[in-house]
């Protein structure tokens, strides 16, 4: 077994082990959507929540939204109008702008991602994280070892089905 260096480095690491923290959670997510039938990933739920609403949203207010940068929402946006989950459109006003909006399609995934999903996943990664104390770099030590206990998404499924009894 080859050391864990990014856990060894501590502070040093920080960076790359939230990050790695953030892809397993988003990996682990992704396979409980799947698992319920919807092939979006976890990680565009957040600009397809932000995009639920009336009038849709410029690329950059849903970069300020999110707090990604607006290249890193051009591309995510590229992926769900590809898939059809959103339209984009040039504002008549300027042509620079461009609203970003849900299609009927998008608004089918959130609504049933908002029923069927994310009160599980985000039961799933509250259990995962509580009653963690001490130092940050302990508790994501231990976040890391109750995910290797149980992934997100076998811990999803289970309040999912503890919820349906």
């Amino acid at each position: 077994m080859v050391d864990d260096v990014v856990e060894q480095l501590g502070h040093l690491a920080l960076g790359t082990r939230l990050k790695r923290i953030g892809e397993r959670l988003q990996g682990e997510t992704t396979r409980f959507i799947a698992a319920d039938g919807l092939a979006v990933p976890a990680s565009a739920f957040p600009l397809l929540a932000a995009l639920d609403r009336p009038g849709g949203l410029t690329v950059g207010e849903l970069a300020d939204a999110v707090g990604v940068s607006q290249p890193a929402v051009t591309r995510s946006v590229t992926r769900l109008a590809h898939d059809g989950l959103v339209t984009v459109a040039s504002e008549a006003s300027d042509r620079r702008r461009r609203s970003v909006r849900l299609t009927e399609a998008g608004d089918d995934v959130v609504s049933r991602a908002r029923a069927a999903v994310w009160p599980h996943v985000e039961a799933a990664v509250a259990e995962a994280c509580g009653g963690l104390e001490g130092l940050l770099l302990a508790q994501l030590a231990e976040l890391e070892a109750r995910l290797d206990a149980e992934p997100i998404d076998r811990r999803a499924a289970r309040l999912a089905g503890e919820a349906a009894r």
